[in-house]
């Protein structure tokens, strides 16, 4: 299993924005320097929370702030789009990112970025399908004309094709099957957005199964190594710890998602009853790095198997507390699940297990060698 990072960003109205952004680069350099695989950034439009207006930009800069780490758009809202530039702009940041770019595709999730472009709602869903039928041809070198309500392209063809052979999209997914049906028959990867919520969760072998029979339609192949599963997690040396830490900012997290998702992720009205309703959905790792290495495997087991993990980034805890979250749970969770930990382990328990044989040999070996004088020569 491989593991990374989602960012909406959320932050909080009234903070300094640029610092907020700045902040948001510092953690790409984090997670690089921890060893962390992914880093997905989403496009919003309103709201004052969700301030990244174009994932895109974001991630050229924190391309250049970052060696390793994968950068992928988590999601480009494509009714917002003409698709052929944002087949062009991902085939671009495919060169300068030296095949790090990964392009993620949604509807666009806030009614109120909607609203303002003029879009009806029912109609996010269905055009981004023909934007991305039209948006990977083009990325295969296809010719494209067409033409459509919202768009029209004439004999379109991109003039730079991504670097990568294997360039990724992907889709997201909530409740409802159609991303996964996308990702389906498209031969592309999925973005499960809410794999920790008891809806979503109980949802996931289903949500593959309809992923498996729309690419064995379409004449695909379904790949679980690019099946994204995200969840939110915070993380510290002991549950009281973390719990009292995300006391600073889970409150409003919880009331900015009510506009959202209606039913909101928790039920109650200040941090306390907002634990107590998590203890009951589990919707969220709160607590320790053992009790995320638990609740991630029971994750996988429930999926039947998925690719990467990605931590919900949210501002409920403090910069200081949010670092040190990550680094636990790159030191202690991710070793568990990605084999980095085995060799070293099994090594530890082979000579754990024997210390009094080699020990034994150390001491003979010494004595040989007149590094140790016995009691009739003391």
């Amino acid at each position: 299993m491989r593991f990374g990072m989602f960012t909406a960003p959320f932050h909080w109205p009234g903070e300094n924005p640029t610092l907020a952004l700045e902040r948001d680069l510092d953690t790409a350099v984090l997670l690089d320097r921890l060893g962390f695989h992914e880093l997905w950034v989403g496009e919003h439009h309103s709201g004052g929370t969700e301030i990244i207006p174009s994932p895109e930009l974001f991630l050229a800069f924190a391309a250049e702030r970052t060696r390793h780490l994968r950068l992928g758009a988590g999601v480009v809202s494509l009714p917002y789009h003409n698709p052929y530039m944002v087949a062009h702009r991902a085939a671009f940041l495919d060169h300068l990112t030296r095949g790090r770019f990964m392009l993620g595709c949604g509807p666009g999730q806030l009614a109120s970025d909607a609203h303002m472009l003029g879009i009806p709602t029912d109609q996010l869903r269905p055009r981004m399908q023909e934007a991305l039928d039209v948006i990977i041809r083009l990325l295969r070198g296809e010719t494209v004309t067409e033409t459509t309500e919202w768009y029209t392209l004439r004999d379109a063809r991109l003039h730079l094709t991504p670097m990568s052979d294997d360039f990724e999209l992907a889709v997201t997914g909530t409740v409802s099957a159609n991303g996964a049906r996308a990702a389906g028959r498209h031969g592309i990867g999925l973005l499960s957005m809410a794999a920790t919520t008891p809806e979503g969760s109980a949802m996931l072998r289903g949500h593959w199964a309809e992923c498996e029979k729309a690419a064995a339609d379409a004449g695909q192949v379904a790949d679980r190594r690019r099946w994204r599963c995200v969840g939110p997690v915070h993380l510290a040396p002991s549950r009281e710890q973390a719990r009292d830490e995300v006391c600073y900012g889970i409150e409003k997290f919880n009331h900015y998602f009510t506009h959202v998702v209606p039913s909101g992720l928790w039920t109650g009205s200040n941090p306390e009853e907002i634990l107590a309703s998590n203890d009951e959905k589990g919707t969220a790792i709160i607590g320790t790095p053992d009790d995320a290495i638990e609740r991630i495997q029971a994750l996988n087991d429930a999926a039947g198997g998925f690719g990467t993990f990605l931590i919900m980034a949210s501002d409920w805890t403090n910069p200081e507390a949010s670092r040190r979250s990550l680094e636990l749970f790159a030191q202690h969770v991710m070793p568990r699940f990605d084999g980095r930990a085995t060799a070293p382990e099994r090594s530890w328990a082979w000579v754990d297990g024997s210390a009094e044989h080699f020990a034994g040999e150390n001491w003979d070996a010494m004595q040989k060698a007149g590094m140790v004088r016995g009691e009739a020569g003391a």
